[in-house]
C-alpha cells in the first residue's frame, strides 16, 4: 500500500492485516526510527544532513516492531520503544530528509524484502509496490488533498496532547509531498497495477471494507467480510 502523507495508509494497513491475519510491518516507521537516531547523534537538524555519518553508522541502527499488551504493534529502535518519540512533526520531516539518501534506502529496502519473504505480509509506505514489492499480490495506492491530510495529521497531533498550529502542519504535508514526489531515488508513485483511492470524503471503516472487498477479488475469496 502506497501513498501520500497523512492518508490514512497505516490505519487501513493494520486493519487489513488484522482482518486476514497477516503480519503488519510499518514501513514508514522505519525511516522515522532512522531519523531519530539522527537527530538524538545532531546529524539531523533543520539546517544539517550529515550524509556521511548517518550512512556509515546504519549498521548501527536496528528496528523491529513488536506487540504491545493490547496487540498493537509498536517500533523499536536499538530495543527501545520508540513509538512516540518518531510520530513528532520533527521526525516525520526527518524520516522524508533521511529517505532521500541511497544507502539508507537500500538498506531499508533490503530489510522490509527479507520481513516479506514468508509472505503473508501488509506494508506501506511511498515505494512498495514499485521497488520494495513489485511483483506483490495486490497493491493499492491511497490519496486525498493536502488540506484534508494537514487536518487528519493536526487532530492526531491535538490527541497526544500536542499544540501544533494548522498552517504549520499543512506546510509540512506540502513540503514532504514534493520532496516524496521529485527525488531522484525511488520516489513516490502509483504502480501501474495498483488499484486507487481517494479518500478525501471516506471514512476509515469504508476504506477498509473496501480493501477487504479488493483482496476478495483479487484473490478469488468469495467470503463476505
Amino acid at each position: 500500500m502506497d501513498g501520500f502523507s497523512s492518508c490514512g495508509k497505516s490505519t487501513i494497513a493494520k486493519g487489513l492485516a488484522k482482518e486476514l491475519g497477516y503480519t503488519y510491518i510499518d514501513s514508514g516507521a522505519m525511516y522515522r526510527a532512522v531519523a531519530l537516531y539522527a537527530i538524538r547523534k545532531g546529524w539531523l537538524t533543520d539546517s544539517l544532513m550529515d550524509e556521511t555519518a548517518i550512512t556509515e553508522h546504519l549498521s548501527q541502527i536496528k528496528i523491529s516492531f513488536k506487540p504491545n499488551l493490547s496487540g498493537v504493534q509498536e517500533t523499536f529502535l536499538n530495543n527501545e520503544n520508540v513509538e512516540r518519540e518518531i510520530r513528532t512533526l520533527e521526525v516525520a520531516n526527518g524520516a522524508s530528509r533521511v529517505s532521500t539518501l541511497p544507502a539508507v534506502r537500500t538498506e531499508m529496502v533490503h530489510q522490509q524484502q527479507e520481513m516479506g519473504l514468508k509472505k503473508g505480509v501488509v506494508m506501506d509506505g511511498r515505494d512498495i509496490g514499485t521497488v520494495v514489492f513489485p511483483d506483490a499480490e495486490m497493491k493499492l495506492f491511497l490519496t486525498s488533498s493536502p488540506e484534508i491530510r494537514a487536518k487528519r495529521r493536526y487532530d492526531e497531533m491535538v490527541s497526544k496532547g500536542e499544540s501544533p498550529k494548522y498552517e504549520d502542519v499543512l506546510a509540512n504535508v506540502k513540503e514532504r509531498d514534493l520532496r516524496d514526489t521529485t527525488r531522484e531515488i525511488s520516489p513516490l508513485k502509483q504502480a501501474d497495477d495498483a488499484i486507487v483511492l481517494d479518500n478525501s470524503e471516506t471514512g476509515i471503516d469504508e476504506q477498509l471494507q473496501w480493501a477487504l472487498k479488493m483482496f476478495n477479488k483479487i484473490t478469488g475469496n468469495n467470503e463476505q467480510n
